[in-house]
Protein backbone atom coordinates (compact mmCIF):
# COMPACT_ATOMS: atom_id res chain seq x y z
CA UNK A 1 0.00 0.00 0.00
CA UNK A 2 1.39 3.02 -1.11
CA UNK A 3 0.50 5.57 1.90
CA UNK A 4 2.32 9.23 2.98
CA UNK A 5 2.57 10.07 6.28
CA UNK A 6 1.75 13.86 5.89
CA UNK A 7 -1.16 13.07 3.98
CA UNK A 8 -4.86 13.82 4.94
CA UNK A 9 -6.90 10.71 4.61
CA UNK A 10 -10.58 10.40 5.03
CA UNK A 11 -12.29 6.50 4.96
CA UNK A 12 -15.60 5.92 3.28
CA UNK A 13 -16.90 2.49 4.64
CA UNK A 14 -20.02 1.11 2.57
CA UNK A 15 -20.72 -1.28 5.52
CA UNK A 16 -22.96 -3.88 3.91
CA UNK A 17 -20.22 -4.17 0.97
CA UNK A 18 -17.57 -4.77 3.43
CA UNK A 19 -19.29 -6.99 5.19
CA UNK A 20 -20.13 -9.28 2.19
CA UNK A 21 -16.45 -9.44 0.98
CA UNK A 22 -14.91 -10.49 4.30
CA UNK A 23 -17.52 -13.13 4.72
CA UNK A 24 -16.90 -14.83 1.29
CA UNK A 25 -13.06 -14.65 2.50
CA UNK A 26 -13.91 -16.36 5.64
CA UNK A 27 -13.09 -13.74 8.26
CA UNK A 28 -14.78 -11.20 10.31
CA UNK A 29 -13.47 -7.46 10.44
CA UNK A 30 -11.80 -5.77 13.97
CA UNK A 31 -13.21 -2.42 13.23
CA UNK A 32 -10.62 -1.17 15.80
CA UNK A 33 -7.67 -3.00 13.96
CA UNK A 34 -8.55 -1.68 10.74
CA UNK A 35 -8.89 2.04 12.18
CA UNK A 36 -5.57 1.81 13.78
CA UNK A 37 -4.11 0.38 10.64
CA UNK A 38 -5.03 3.47 8.71
CA UNK A 39 -4.52 5.62 11.27
CA UNK A 40 -0.86 4.59 11.54
CA UNK A 41 -0.37 5.70 7.60
CA UNK A 42 -0.96 9.49 8.12
CA UNK A 43 -3.42 11.77 9.25
CA UNK A 44 -6.72 10.65 9.63
CA UNK A 45 -9.43 13.20 9.50
CA UNK A 46 -12.53 10.94 9.67
CA UNK A 47 -13.81 7.60 9.49
CA UNK A 48 -17.34 7.39 7.57
CA UNK A 49 -19.55 4.42 8.04
CA UNK A 50 -22.74 3.79 5.99
CA UNK A 51 -24.92 1.11 6.70
CA UNK A 52 -29.33 0.81 7.26
CA UNK A 53 -31.02 -0.19 9.61
CA UNK A 54 -34.65 -1.89 10.36
CA UNK A 55 -36.05 0.92 12.71
CA UNK A 56 -39.47 -1.64 13.42
CA UNK A 57 -37.51 -4.08 15.20
CA UNK A 58 -37.38 -4.38 18.33
CA UNK A 59 -33.85 -5.46 18.28
CA UNK A 60 -31.52 -5.24 15.35
CA UNK A 61 -29.01 -7.70 15.32
CA UNK A 62 -26.28 -5.33 13.57
CA UNK A 63 -27.16 -2.55 16.68
CA UNK A 64 -24.10 -3.01 18.85
CA UNK A 65 -21.64 -3.12 16.02
CA UNK A 66 -22.96 0.46 14.97
CA UNK A 67 -23.14 1.92 18.61
CA UNK A 68 -19.68 0.39 19.14
CA UNK A 69 -18.17 2.27 16.20
CA UNK A 70 -20.31 5.26 17.32
CA UNK A 71 -18.24 5.55 20.58
CA UNK A 72 -14.72 4.25 19.32
CA UNK A 73 -14.09 6.77 16.31
CA UNK A 74 -16.29 6.35 13.47
CA UNK A 75 -18.86 8.36 11.73
CA UNK A 76 -22.00 6.56 12.00
CA UNK A 77 -24.15 7.49 8.79
CA UNK A 78 -27.39 5.61 8.88
CA UNK A 79 -31.12 5.55 7.77
CA UNK A 80 -33.79 3.12 7.12
CA UNK A 81 -33.80 0.03 5.12
CA UNK A 82 -36.81 -1.00 3.32
CA UNK A 83 -37.71 -4.81 3.52
CA UNK A 84 -39.37 -6.76 0.86
CA UNK A 85 -40.63 -9.63 -0.31
CA UNK A 86 -39.53 -11.00 -4.35
CA UNK A 87 -40.63 -12.72 -6.79
CA UNK A 88 -39.39 -15.70 -5.36
CA UNK A 89 -41.11 -15.42 -2.10
CA UNK A 90 -37.39 -14.55 -0.58
CA UNK A 91 -37.21 -11.78 2.29
CA UNK A 92 -35.29 -8.99 1.05
CA UNK A 93 -34.05 -6.13 2.81
CA UNK A 94 -32.77 -3.06 0.69
CA UNK A 95 -30.81 -0.42 1.92
CA UNK A 96 -29.05 1.72 -0.46
CA UNK A 97 -26.63 4.23 1.01
CA UNK A 98 -24.68 5.33 -2.72
CA UNK A 99 -26.43 8.58 -2.38
CA UNK A 100 -25.26 9.21 1.56
CA UNK A 101 -21.40 8.41 0.73
CA UNK A 102 -20.92 10.41 -1.92
CA UNK A 103 -22.30 13.40 -1.11
CA UNK A 104 -20.03 13.46 2.28
CA UNK A 105 -17.16 12.58 0.23
CA UNK A 106 -17.65 15.52 -2.17
CA UNK A 107 -17.65 17.70 0.84
CA UNK A 108 -14.77 16.55 2.00
CA UNK A 109 -12.16 16.55 -0.66
CA UNK A 110 -11.41 20.40 -0.05
CA UNK A 111 -10.23 18.82 3.35
CA UNK A 112 -8.23 15.45 2.61
CA UNK A 113 -5.53 14.57 0.41
CA UNK A 114 -6.56 10.89 0.08
CA UNK A 115 -9.42 9.14 0.50
CA UNK A 116 -10.20 5.35 0.79
CA UNK A 117 -13.12 3.81 0.01
CA UNK A 118 -14.44 0.34 0.80
CA UNK A 119 -16.49 -0.99 -1.59
CA UNK A 120 -16.18 -2.38 -5.11
CA UNK A 121 -19.69 -1.10 -6.49
CA UNK A 122 -19.35 0.18 -10.04
CA UNK A 123 -21.53 3.37 -9.52
CA UNK A 124 -18.32 4.56 -7.65
CA UNK A 125 -16.23 5.13 -10.51
CA UNK A 126 -18.12 8.41 -11.28
CA UNK A 127 -17.35 9.87 -8.07
CA UNK A 128 -13.70 8.38 -7.67
CA UNK A 129 -13.01 10.32 -11.11
CA UNK A 130 -14.91 13.26 -9.60
CA UNK A 131 -12.57 13.50 -6.35
CA UNK A 132 -9.45 12.52 -8.41
CA UNK A 133 -10.04 15.95 -10.53
CA UNK A 134 -9.93 17.48 -7.72
CA UNK A 135 -6.26 16.62 -7.02
CA UNK A 136 -6.76 13.90 -4.48
CA UNK A 137 -5.68 10.54 -4.78
CA UNK A 138 -8.34 7.71 -4.17
CA UNK A 139 -7.87 4.14 -2.98
CA UNK A 140 -10.46 1.68 -3.27
CA UNK A 141 -10.38 -1.71 -1.04
CA UNK A 142 -12.19 -4.48 -2.09
CA UNK A 143 -11.48 -7.86 -3.11
CA UNK A 144 -10.67 -9.69 -6.71
CA UNK A 145 -10.68 -13.07 -4.51
CA UNK A 146 -14.48 -13.72 -4.27
CA UNK A 147 -16.05 -15.77 -6.82
CA UNK A 148 -17.22 -13.43 -8.66
CA UNK A 149 -15.48 -10.71 -7.57
CA UNK A 150 -16.18 -8.07 -5.50
CA UNK A 151 -14.66 -4.90 -7.01
CA UNK A 152 -15.79 -3.73 -10.33
CA UNK A 153 -13.89 -3.93 -13.24
CA UNK A 154 -14.09 -0.28 -13.91
CA UNK A 155 -13.97 0.76 -9.98
CA UNK A 156 -10.42 -1.24 -10.03
CA UNK A 157 -9.59 0.83 -12.99
CA UNK A 158 -10.12 4.16 -11.85
CA UNK A 159 -8.60 4.25 -8.37
CA UNK A 160 -5.34 5.26 -8.05
CA UNK A 161 -4.50 2.16 -5.62
CA UNK A 162 -6.36 -1.00 -5.40
CA UNK A 163 -5.82 -2.52 -2.08
CA UNK A 164 -6.90 -6.35 -1.58
CA UNK A 165 -8.66 -6.90 1.25
CA UNK A 166 -7.61 -10.75 1.72
CA UNK A 167 -4.20 -9.10 1.92
CA UNK A 168 -4.96 -7.39 5.11
CA UNK A 169 -6.89 -9.94 6.60
CA UNK A 170 -4.19 -11.13 8.99
CA UNK A 171 -3.78 -7.03 10.26
CA UNK A 172 -7.67 -6.67 10.11
CA UNK A 173 -9.13 -9.44 11.29
CA UNK A 174 -11.00 -9.98 14.33
CA UNK A 175 -9.77 -12.81 16.09
CA UNK A 176 -12.74 -15.29 17.68
CA UNK A 177 -10.75 -17.14 21.25
CA UNK A 178 -12.07 -20.44 20.27
CA UNK A 179 -11.07 -20.54 16.97
CA UNK A 180 -8.00 -18.58 16.07
CA UNK A 181 -6.81 -16.79 12.80
CA UNK A 182 -8.75 -17.78 9.48
CA UNK A 183 -4.92 -19.09 8.33
CA UNK A 184 -4.20 -21.41 11.22
CA UNK A 185 -7.98 -23.06 10.89
CA UNK A 186 -7.60 -26.17 8.94
CA UNK A 187 -10.47 -25.79 6.25
CA UNK A 188 -10.93 -22.36 6.26
CA UNK A 189 -13.89 -21.74 3.86
CA UNK A 190 -13.02 -20.70 0.03
CA UNK A 191 -14.88 -18.02 -1.71
CA UNK A 192 -18.05 -18.38 -2.25
CA UNK A 193 -20.64 -16.14 -4.55
CA UNK A 194 -21.52 -12.81 -3.29
CA UNK A 195 -25.34 -11.03 -4.69
CA UNK A 196 -25.59 -7.53 -5.83
CA UNK A 197 -24.58 -5.38 -2.87
CA UNK A 198 -27.31 -2.94 -2.98
CA UNK A 199 -29.72 -5.10 -0.82
CA UNK A 200 -28.54 -5.90 2.90
CA UNK A 201 -27.90 -9.82 3.39
CA UNK A 202 -30.13 -10.90 6.44
CA UNK A 203 -27.21 -12.42 8.24
CA UNK A 204 -25.10 -8.70 8.05
CA UNK A 205 -24.45 -9.35 11.68
CA UNK A 206 -21.10 -8.80 13.35
CA UNK A 207 -20.55 -9.81 17.23
CA UNK A 208 -21.56 -7.84 19.76
CA UNK A 209 -18.49 -5.48 21.06
CA UNK A 210 -17.92 -5.46 24.49
CA UNK A 211 -18.10 -2.28 26.43
CA UNK A 212 -14.66 -2.62 28.30
CA UNK A 213 -13.05 -2.60 24.93
CA UNK A 214 -10.40 0.11 24.58
CA UNK A 215 -11.01 2.98 22.70
CA UNK A 216 -9.45 3.11 19.17
CA UNK A 217 -6.70 5.09 18.48
CA UNK A 218 -8.72 8.14 16.81
CA UNK A 219 -11.95 9.75 18.58
CA UNK A 220 -14.62 10.99 16.62
CA UNK A 221 -15.66 14.71 16.64
CA UNK A 222 -19.12 15.00 15.41
CA UNK A 223 -19.88 17.11 12.42
CA UNK A 224 -22.83 19.16 12.69
CA UNK A 225 -25.83 17.82 11.57
CA UNK A 226 -28.04 18.33 8.66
Amino acid sequence: MLFHPDERMALFIDGANLYSAARSLGFDIDYKRLLDLFAGKGRLIRAFYYTALLEDQEYSPIRPLVDWLDYNGYTLVTKPAKEFTDSAGRRKVKGNMDIELAVDMMEMVDRVDHVVLFSGDGDFRSLIEAVQRKGVRASVVSSIRTQPPMIADELRRQADQFIELDQLAAQIERVHSDRGPRRERPGAPPSAPVEADDDLDEDYVDDEYEDDEPPAVVRRTPPPRR
